[in-house]
């Protein structure tokens, strides 16, 4: 009989997680992933799976933590997905795998994220991490080799440039790598891992977990070349002229602005901004690291993500008090239902159905107040959401000192631009078929640069299905 009941993760308290960056969340011990992964019923037809974006044998992988085998537990795992313990923290998979499955129709899912989490955590303590790198490949290249060993040898006389060492390129280039193909990986930042090392938090995301799995990739033979930014140090056309196809992975990392008075007022943050000194650059160990940052004592976020969350969580830790404002009520907030929660158990405090109109500085030019306006929902709009719209007369004040937006991000069309003859929708987001090949035939994409911002599966699948692409483009 199944254990009806989810096991719940050991988490800090908020009492002492608030007041440093490490993990939130602890992990699973063996003993209570065993008794999670028990609930697992095994079904006939794994719902489950359909709800990956990467379609990791979920079902395959519990069973083998059941009978105590974490190894082959892992070797699955890493078969389908070459990030299992990122993938494991940060993806949303209330809305994929878990929402997916049948256990949601009497009571909680199996928490598949946990489990995975627990599987390459243990993977790594154990030593057996390297052991299971070079592993088989996805089904889809498999189709596209057949049973012919030419196409193989074939293959690994290639080379394959990608361009952005996100969830999107890493997965591509591990893809690529299993089956011999050279990968060369450039990446214009002096770390690896693209919005996991810049853009998550160490509390939800340990970074050297990040490095952890990239530096991984070296065992397949994949090439890591960090501080060499696509477009500068090096023009597009000569990787067009140098390798055999080349993956656009670069995300979609520039910033969205408000545009409202005030927006030049000192103390004003893009999210992007504001994370990436945080995380990338260490600015929470400041003077440590030579990364100053300007919090003060009120903070005020403007959004409703998980990056927005990220903002929010990361400033109360700099000892600020945080307020967030979102222009929708809570039921409309696009961030994790987790990530919320462990905002409010932290006292970071929410306005919901208000949006900033205008940012007031001091006569020096510092912010000292935003100005709000509150809201009320109207008809939906595209997203299926109900349109926010303001109330007449409703204006208040917030005092503050520093306003990080995080209302979104946008495609880097300095890169894409120097790219001859590369298709783009009216956003800026480049065109793709279902492999992720562009309008140049060697040039393939996936990704946030592809579908505007997402989530780090959806991204990881989208480089799996280019991988194939490229194989297919290869071969034939």
């Amino acid at each position: 009989m199944a254990v009806k009941d989810r096991v719940p993760v050991p988490e800090l308290e908020p009492s002492v997680r608030k007041g440093n960056f490490l993990e939130v969340s602890q992990g699973y011990t063996f003993e209570l992933a065993h008794q999670e992964a028990q609930r697992c019923l095994q079904c006939k037809v794994p719902t489950c799976v359909s709800g990956c974006p990467v379609g990791i044998d979920i079902p395959g992988f519990i069973k083998e933590i059941v009978k105590g085998n974490l190894k082959k537990s892992y070797e699955i795992l890493k078969s389908y997905n070459y990030l299992p313990a990122i993938c494991g923290r940060v993806c949303p998979q209330e809305v994929q795998c878990e929402g997916a499955c049948v256990l949601n129709k009497i009571g909680k899912p199996i928490n598949i994220g946990a489990l995975e989490r627990f599987v390459a955590d243990f993977a790594s303590q154990e030593g057996f991490e390297d052991e299971v790198g070079r592993l088989s490949f996805s089904e889809g290249i498999s189709k596209e080799l057949g049973n012919a060993p030419r196409k193989l040898t074939d293959l690994r006389s290639k080379k394959v440039a990608v361009v952005g060492s996100g969830p999107a390129g890493l997965t591509a280039a591990s893809e690529l790598g299993k089956l011999g193909v050279q990968v060369h990986v450039y990446e214009a930042l002096h770390e690896f891992g693209g919005v996991l090392v810049y853009g998550i938090p160490e509390f939800r995301l340990p970074k050297e977990i990040v490095k952890r799995e990239v530096l991984q990739l070296e065992t397949l033979g994949v090439e890591l070349i960090k501080n060499i930014p696509v477009g500068y140090a090096i023009h597009p056309k000569e990787l067009l002229e140098k390798y055999d196809a080349v993956f656009i992975g670069v995300g979609a990392g520039t910033p969205k602005f408000m545009g409202i008075p005030g927006s030049e007022l000192n103390g004003v943050y893009s999210a992007n901004e504001f994370l990436t000194r945080v995380n990338l650059m260490k600015a929470y160990k400041f003077p440590e690291y030579d990364t100053p940052i300007k919090v003060g004592k009120r903070v005020v976020v403007v959004g409703g993500g998980n990056t927005a969350m990220d903002a929010a969580r990361s400033a109360l830790r700099l000892g600020a008090q945080v307020t967030v404002v979102y222009r929708r009520t809570e039921a409309e907030m696009p961030a994790r239902r987790a990530e919320i929660h462990h905002a409010k158990e932290e006292g970071i405090e929410f306005l919901f159905l208000t949006n900033p109109v205008r940012y007031i500085g001091n006569e020096t030019g510092k912010l000292v107040g935003v100005e709000c306006i509150r809201m009320e929902l109207g008809e939906p709009d595209e997203s299926g959401r109900r349109r926010p719209v303001p109330v007449a007369n409703s204006n208040f004040v917030i005092e503050a000192d520093v306003v990080i937006e995080a209302i979104g991000t946008e495609s880097n069309r300095f890169l894409l631009n120097q790219f001859p003859d590369l298709k783009t929708n009216k956003y800026g987001y480049i065109v793709t078929n279902e492999y992720g090949q562009t309008s140049i035939p060697k040039v393939f994409a996936g990704g946030d640069i592809v579908t505007g911002s997402a989530t780090v599966i959806l991204a990881m699948g989208a480089g799996k299905k280019a991988a194939e692409g490229i194989v297919k483009f290869l071969v034939y």
